[in-house]
């Protein structure tokens, strides 16, 4: 309470990231897509920043700003802080889409304990469009994909579009961190990220990916090892019936779904 009073924060942040760049054909982990999502969040802050320069002028600086590092720079800000990236996830349910700067889970899974408790099942939609465009059998491959969940291992499949489709799991921490490290330059507060290791991961695998954090100067970093609780929210691969899966699969991304 007393922060909030002294620096009146704001919240502005992202989601969709990973669906956005499925649309634009840009791969999650590259370099490339990370320096796009850092440029992304970058015009965000200069948006988020409008309003507070103005109120700032108009009604005044929130009241810390004498001790603050905007006073030398004589911006006057009426919000000490404009932007953060909370996790979105119950949002990107309903929105139909990836929650915040997260890689999706998986092509296919279950979801449960959400939203009331009901099981909800994942089958990515984006996939059969880029399966169909690339002239492949759709239907194997899908079949394949709700099995296990990713397209990774799955054969005949172009290693473009396995790179495109990348998972969670499939992404190493390094990678994970530096996509985070891209957007925490151009957020005032905390980005919300989830590590997500293989269930053999040992203590050390953890022990380094929170230093490597610290070294990057990342915020609110989550490490999760899959299967380590005994009834976890998201499952990997799919049993359900076809016409089931044929549902989700037809599904819009950015259609709501509730």
């Amino acid at each position: 309470k007393l922060a909030h009073g002294r620096g009146g924060v704001l919240g502005v942040g992202q989601r969709h990231v990973h669906v956005n760049q499925l649309l634009k054909n840009l791969r999650h982990q590259r370099a490339r897509g990370g320096l796009v999502g850092g440029h992304r969040q970058r015009g965000s802050v200069l948006l988020a920043r409008r309003g507070p320069i103005a109120l700032g002028e108009a009604r005044g600086v929130f009241p810390a700003w004498p001790r603050s590092v905007y006073a030398a720079r004589g911006r006057r800000l009426r919000n000490a802080t404009r932007t953060a990236i909370a996790p979105t996830g119950t949002i990107g349910i309903i929105a139909g889409t990836s929650a915040s700067i997260e890689p999706l889970f998986a092509l296919a899974y279950r979801r449960t304990g959400v939203l009331g408790g009901e099981t909800l099942v994942e089958i990515n939609p984006l996939l059969e469009r880029h399966l169909q465009r690339c002239g492949l059998d759709a239907r194997r491959v899908l079949d394949a994909v709700r099995e296990r969940g990713r397209l990774g291992d799955v054969p005949d499949v172009p290693e473009d579009l396995k790179r495109l489709f990348v998972t969670a799991l499939e992404i190493p921490p390094e990678r994970h961190l530096a996509i985070q490290a891209a957007f925490q330059r151009h957020v005032d507060n905390a980005v919300s990220k989830t590590i997500n290791l293989p269930h053999d991961a040992a203590p050390r695998d953890v022990a380094r990916i929170y230093r490597r954090a610290w070294e990057l100067g990342v915020k609110g970093v989550t490490v999760y090892r899959y299967g380590s609780k005994g009834a976890q929210v998201l499952e990997l691969g799919v049993d359900e019936a076809p016409h089931q899966f044929d549902h989700a699969s037809r599904c819009d991304p950015e259609e709501c779904r509730i």
